[in-house]
């Protein structure tokens, strides 16, 4: 293979360099920093075989792209859809999968207490090994035996007071979670937005402190957690909201909107002068009886791991989330992986299902492919308290159609559902554009819909109305995969604000505060009380004074903008930031089919963001790339949570 010219000052190469290495960072496989990484390695254990010293350089690549190990079979032929690299990969001197893997097994960087582990022909860091390991046994541990001291009788009386109950398409899927939640330690409410999975959770919470009030006990403890502060903000407001509407008595009430959401590293105690980083670990437990952590999705492995050893063995860890959409940008590719086979139905133990069957006083629904009752090590019994959530009470129509195909890899049903005219998801085609990246001259109805939205938050932002001002701002949202480039965020803020200059009277963006601006917080403010991306607007205060308006738990927060000190604009967003959220309208510009961050779940996270309309704006070719093109995250944790072959 021609090496391609060697620009000097490219700080992604490193220069002097020779052999194996040399070739495969020159292809674009291997960053500057995973080569040192490697060659580090080699220096510190005396290694000089340069297949080994490839294989810790592509342990130490695959953190950095998200994965927690490299798998040796399978790397020459994955190893392009990370990178944006052209590289012909069979060209690549890729050493025989069998032979590498004999020759790491034999060096001194592998092993325990070495800087590498080898399980298989799958590769780790020693780091991501011991965190795979621990929580996979934590959970299992946790799972493999139901929580103690559940009276069923009472269980049952709660749920018939706090759910309907099967209907005529079936069983009610919540009433069948909440049930799960309560007889497990562990347990998995999934499902899409709008598909009840925190009004699920209020009545966990209002149906475990029932349990202890017919045992004579105290309330439990309980702990709401995200990892981020805006998502913990939303947990805590949906909690509160649930408990206001269910049947339940005055303290059970008061207790339950009391409740604080924080965030991940709040609740186990982030200190960098700690050993463990966390105050809160094994030999320290948290206090709770209940933790609840919503948005599981974006929990890396390493937080995951944290935190499950954090919680008391005989505490609940209530999971919640929606393991289709985009994972942590960190390592792993957790809640996916817990949930495994149990997002194509129950993976329950029988005797698990006999009881819940009872409580629940409804048939479940069909078992997957069955599960050993009595797994010798564990393995499946994480599954007794998984239920994936499946009906859409937020959305419906179109866009409720096109995300069942992306979830199911269907191609062409997405292409059907947006070919459909008179829908609430529309589509504007941009395959005859060059790159299949769309201009502003094929976006009418993006450009009409974000004019008359800014049109109304400027607005209400002039006559200092903050109610109205951010009740408009949340009509439509523009999303984007990248932050920069033609189909970037950067690019489409400039875009918006030409519109807005040509079609609303006054509007300017001279200043870098005014009127009607929309903004988005990028760092956590615990004195101010607002977390990175929650969303407001400069309102006109009276008196010459601008104010920054936050929603904060129903009510509006008032700063003075020169306060905050990490905020951008934000008539767009990437996909990635609109996680947690959702908009009436959506437009979403699809990128080019070779974008790297093109996968299927970003354009699940992205079209489900949507309560009303939907409008996609890409190519054919982009749309089936991204369908055809789920996240792959190396890693052995479902493998560890389910057994071989599942």
């Amino acid at each position: 293979m021609a090496d391609r010219p060697v620009d000097p000052f490219d700080p992604s190469l490193v220069h002097g360099l020779s052999g194996p290495l040399a070739t495969f960072n020159q292809a674009g496989i291997l960053a500057a920093s995973d080569v040192h990484v490697g060659l580090r390695l080699a220096r510190l254990g005396g290694e000089a075989d340069d297949a080994v010293v490839l294989a810790a350089a592509l342990a130490a690549r695959a953190p950095r792209l998200g994965h927690v190990c490299v798998d040796l079979a399978t790397i020459d032929h994955t190893a392009s859809s990370d990178t944006e690299t052209t590289a012909d990969l069979a060209a690549l001197p890729w050493p025989e999968p069998v032979a590498w893997t004999d020759r790491l097994a034999a060096s001194a960087l592998v092993g325990a207490g070495r800087p590498l582990r080898l399980a298989g022909t799958a590769l780790y860091l020693d780091r991501l090994w011991s965190d795979e390991g621990q929580v996979a046994t934590d959970l299992s541990t946790r799972a493999s035996a139901p929580a103690a001291g559940v009276d069923d009788t009472v269980l049952a009386a709660g749920l018939a007071a706090l759910f309907e109950g099967a209907g005529p398409d079936g069983p009610d899927l919540q009433r069948l979670a909440a049930a799960a939640a309560v007889l497990s330690r562990v347990s998995v409410v999934a499902g899409g937005p709008g598909t009840g999975k925190t009004r699920t959770v209020a009545r966990v919470l209002a149906l475990l402190d029932a349990q202890a009030a017919a045992a004579g006990g105290r309330p439990p403890r309980i702990a709401l957690a995200a990892p981020t502060g805006k998502a913990a903000a939303r947990l805590e407001e949906a909690v509160r909201d649930g408990a206001a509407s269910m049947p339940v008595g005055v303290e059970v009430h008061r207790r339950l909107a009391a409740l604080g959401g924080i965030t991940l590293h709040r609740l186990l105690g982030f200190n960098p002068g700690n050993r463990t980083r966390f105050r809160h670990n094994r030999l320290n437990h948290l206090p709770f009886d209940v933790v609840v952590v919503d948005e599981t999705s974006m929990v890396s492995l390493s937080l995951m791991a944290r935190l499950v050893e954090a919680v008391r063995p005989e505490a609940r860890l209530i999971l919640v989330g929606d393991p289709e959409q985009l994972a942590s940008v960190e390592a792993g590719a957790v809640l996916g992986d817990i949930v495994g086979p149990a997002s194509q139905g129950l993976r329950m133990r029988a005797a698990t299902r006999a009881r819940l069957a009872a409580v629940t006083a409804q048939d479940l629904p069909a078992p997957g492919p069955p599960v050993d009752d009595r797994p010798v090590d564990g393995t499946g019994a994480i599954g007794d308290g998984i239920v994936v959530l499946s009906e859409v009470h937020r959305y419906g129509g179109a866009i409720a159609a096109l995300a069942r195909s992306i979830h199911r890899g269907d191609a062409d049903g997405a292409l059907e559902v947006l070919g459909q005219d008179g829908t609430n998801a529309e589509w504007i085609d941009a395959t005859a554009d060059e790159a299949g990246v769309a201009t502003p001259a094929l976006l009418a109805p993006v450009r009409a819909i974000a004019v008359e939205s800014g049109r109304l938050v400027i607005e209400a932002a002039r006559a200092g109305d903050a109610v109205s001002a951010m009740a408009a701002l949340g009509r439509f949202r523009l999303l984007c995969a990248h932050r920069r480039g033609p189909a970037g965020v950067s690019a489409w803020m400039q875009h918006v604000e030409s519109w807005l200059r040509a079609e609303v009277d006054g509007f300017t963006t001279g200043a870098d505060w005014y009127v009607g601006r929309p903004v988005i917080v990028t760092e956590n403010d615990y004195a101010l009380g607002l977390f990175n991306g929650d969303t407001g607007v400069v309102v006109d205060g009276g008196g010459g004074r601008l104010v920054a308006a936050f929603e904060r738990g129903g009510t509006v927060a008032e700063v003075s903008p020169t306060r905050l000190a990490a905020v951008d604009t934000v008539y767009a967003m990437t996909v990635h930031k609109s996680q947690g959220s959702q908009f009436d309208t959506v437009a979403l510009l699809v990128p080019g089919a070779d974008s790297r961050l093109l996968t299927r779940e970003l354009l699940y996270t992205a079209v489900t963001r949507a309560r009303d309309r939907l409008i996609v704006v890409g190519s054919e070719g982009s749309i089936r790339a991204a369908i055809g093109r789920p996240i792959a995250r190396a890693s052995g944790l479902r493998r560890a949570l389910w057994g071989e072959g599942v």
